[in-house]
């Protein structure tokens, strides 16, 4: 297989006027990407950054950060990727923390905090507009070689994990990891294999955020084997019914949280004759949901999983075994993909348990090494080898296809002066499954209100995070033991759903718009 940095550099080198990407249903070129991608290289030249520096990277999905990507990742360079789903505060201290000796963002996350972040770094800053590159005045020349960066051992691309085996870290895959085991085996469903005529095949949809191990996975693969491509700024059923009128592909993806979205947009079942499969991972599915989709439509839903520290799947159902196996394996997310195992362990002792038993899945990935992964999933396995996943041991939140830990909502929540204890629970939600519920207690003679702390939060977490409903209260229940009775938390959360059946906030779209759900990644 070739090197991750010589398949961007061929990908780049396309005939200038073959389409490579549709936005906003207007098409993108290679050439287009390529002189972007070129644009940006000679920036940073000039700039005199070290070969050696990594890039931060706050990308959007947009052809743009796209060509970026590809023009990076073409000579070399090692990507630290940033969420722009947050706060300009909140990347500014991004910013601080992680010093960068050069940033890469859009125009409109180019902000006064950011920029003052940037300047008492010593940061070179480049913004990308629709399809162009600039340097940032007064940020165009490197100033950090009092505190050089240690260069990594190959270059690699760093994202944030969601949380799957503990709290959220910085995980780093390497060029060399996507190159064999993402864009050389045939991951991306409906890309075909490397080298096969792609330019009659209807573009595939992509739609997670490309700072996700989602949005490399899903984009990279099609991109460099020459398929053309469809990317969603943001999804939406509109947006994603619109692709499928227009192109009538057999196989296409859509978010856990979309699919019951689907079902309640009313899509005419004609619409949707074209597909024999849907993809769906990221977060669990509701099984009626699950039925009452296929038996409206007549279209297989196909389900996997994987998270960012497996660098991927690790369990599928492909076309061939729902073939095979048909409803005998309805709700399973298939058996292990070839290399990894898995198997299921007592919470308590860790014991191997047998084949039809809950526990704790517990993974090897051959892409990322020999050692047992544990995870935070309860999970079985069944006689034949196919994964059920039953949900969260720790208690997080599954919001679309982010898990979000209810300790780190807390935390923040505590840091408002106003703010004398607060719980988080996960309330069930018709779209996405699960979305935070907060109770506070306020401290004596303040008054904050939920739009105030919602404020507060934004400037500390990700916009996935905030909680959709509040309540406040004189102290927060304790079970016996003292501890926080979370469970009638969320029931008087679920008793003032019923009580006001039509007054629940209409939020949590953009959970479902961010979230990386296909095909399986957390």
């Amino acid at each position: 297989m070739a090197e991750l940095h010589l398949l961007c550099t061929q990908a780049l080198q396309r005939p200038a006027g073959t389409p490579a990407l549709e936005f906003e249903q207007r098409w993108i070129h290679w050439g287009q990407i390529r002189e972007l991608a070129e644009s940006l290289a000679a920036l940073i030249d000039a700039a005199g950054v070290s070969p050696q520096a990594h890039i931060a990277f706050v990308p959007r999905n947009r052809p743009s950060a796209v060509a970026a990507l590809l023009g990076l990742i073409a000579r070399g360079r090692s990507v630290r990727m940033l969420y722009a789903f947050q706060s300009q505060e909140a990347l500014a201290r991004d910013i601080e923390r992680l010093r960068p000796a050069v940033l890469v963002a859009a125009a409109e996350d180019c902000s006064a905090p950011v920029l003052a972040a940037l300047s008492a770094q010593g940061s070179v800053a480049f913004a990308l507009s629709e399809m162009g590159v600039a340097a940032l005045p007064g940020l165009d020349r490197a100033r950090q070689s009092s505190h050089p960066e240690p260069p990594a051992s190959a270059p690699q691309i760093e994202i944030l994990t969601s949380g799957t085996t503990g709290a959220p870290k910085r995980f780093a895959i390497s060029h060399e990891l996507v190159a064999r085991h993402m864009v050389g085996t045939a991951l991306t469903a409906g890309a075909g294999a490397p080298g096969a005529d792609l330019a009659e095949r209807p573009p595939l949809l992509l739609y997670m955020p490309l700072g996700n191990i989602s949005g490399i996975y899903t984009t990279l693969p099609p991109l460099l084997r020459g398929q053309r491509v469809v990317l969603l700024d943001r999804f939406s059923i509109p947006a994603w019914h619109d692709y499928v009128l227009r192109y009538r592909p057999a196989f296409a993806g859509l978010p856990p949280a979309a699919v019951q979205a689907v079902l309640d947009a009313g899509i005419p079942a004609a619409d949707l004759a074209s597909l024999r499969y849907l993809g769906a991972g990221a977060a669990p599915l509701d099984p009626g949901v699950h039925r009452a989709f296929e038996q409206r439509y007549g279209i297989a839903i196909l389900l996997s999983y994987g998270a960012t520290e497996f660098g991927g799947p690790v369990a599928a159902m492909t076309a061939d075994l729902h073939a095979a196996w048909g409803q005998a394996k309805f709700g399973s997310v298939g058996p292990a993909v070839a290399g990894v195992q898995m198997r299921i362990v007592d919470p308590a002792s860790g014991a191997v348990l047998p084949p039809g038993q809950e526990g704790l899945l517990e993974v090897v990935s051959h892409r990322i090494g020999p050692d047992w992964i544990r995870t935070s999933d309860i999970a079985m396995i069944d006689a034949d080898g196919f994964l059920f996943h039953r949900g969260r041991a720790d208690g997080a939140i599954l919001r679309g296809g982010f898990k979000l830990l209810p300790e780190t909502i807390e935390n923040a929540l505590l840091l408002h002066p106003g703010v004398s204890s607060a719980a988080v629970v996960g309330v069930a939600d018709h779209r996405l499954g699960q979305v935070p519920a907060a109770t506070v207690v306020l401290k004596p003679g303040h008054q904050a209100g939920a739009a105030e702390l919602e404020a507060h939060l934004r400037g500390h977490l990700l916009a996935t995070h905030i909680p959709v409903h509040w309540r406040f209260v004189d102290a927060l229940p304790t079970t016996p033991s003292l501890k926080i009775d979370r469970p009638a938390l969320r029931q008087a959360f679920e008793a003032q759903a019923a009580a006001q059946p039509d007054q629940r906030p209409q939020r949590g779209n953009e959970a479902c718009q961010e979230s990386n759900p296909f095909p399986g990644m957390n």
